[in-house]
């Protein structure tokens, strides 16, 4: 039973340090242990600002989702066209901010690049689906009536 009460005392620093046999805590492995007794932070999990200052820490997607709400009430009020552009350039915006700025809070979703080229092909999309719009859309390609032209009558 003296072993097991010795155990209890060493101390392991990370999740993937184990004690070496003077019970210093050295890394032997990169796999997790199999019984976790801590909770790691998640990535990013540092604070910039006091814990009561969310808006200085998630100013950027509290930007983009101001922009993407505008964009939807917009569009609630019977005006589509401005308010889908509206909801695209709320994300395009949110691909500058993912690009130009090192920490984002939580407009971070997936690597950098993955999520600028996500919001980016998005953002165009539907930019690109409202300037296209009938009635009157206010932008025409012109292969494009040729190909639904050629599917529809074959």
């Amino acid at each position: 039973m003296d072993g097991i009460d010795e155990t209890d005392d060493i101390e392991v620093r990370d999740p993937v340090s184990a004690p070496d046999a003077d019970g210093v805590a050295r890394r032997t492995t990169r796999r997790f242990p199999l019984f976790t007794r801590d909770t790691a932070r998640p990535e990013g999990g540092g604070r910039a600002a006091p814990g009561d200052a969310l808006a200085a820490r998630q100013w950027p997607i509290i930007v983009v989702l101001g922009i993407v709400a505008l964009g939807l009430l917009v569009t609630a009020l019977d005006v589509f066209r401005i308010g889908t552009i509206l909801i695209g350039v709320g994300l395009l915006v949110g691909a500058v901010l993912r690009w130009l700025l090192p920490g984002v809070g939580m407009l971070a979703v997936r690597s950098r690049f993955t999520d600028i080229v996500t919001y980016t092909v998005l953002g165009t999309a539907i930019v690109l689906l409202a300037l296209m719009a009938q009635p009157n859309p206010w932008l025409q390609i012109p292969f494009l009536k040729d190909t639904l032209h050629f599917t529809v009558s074959s």
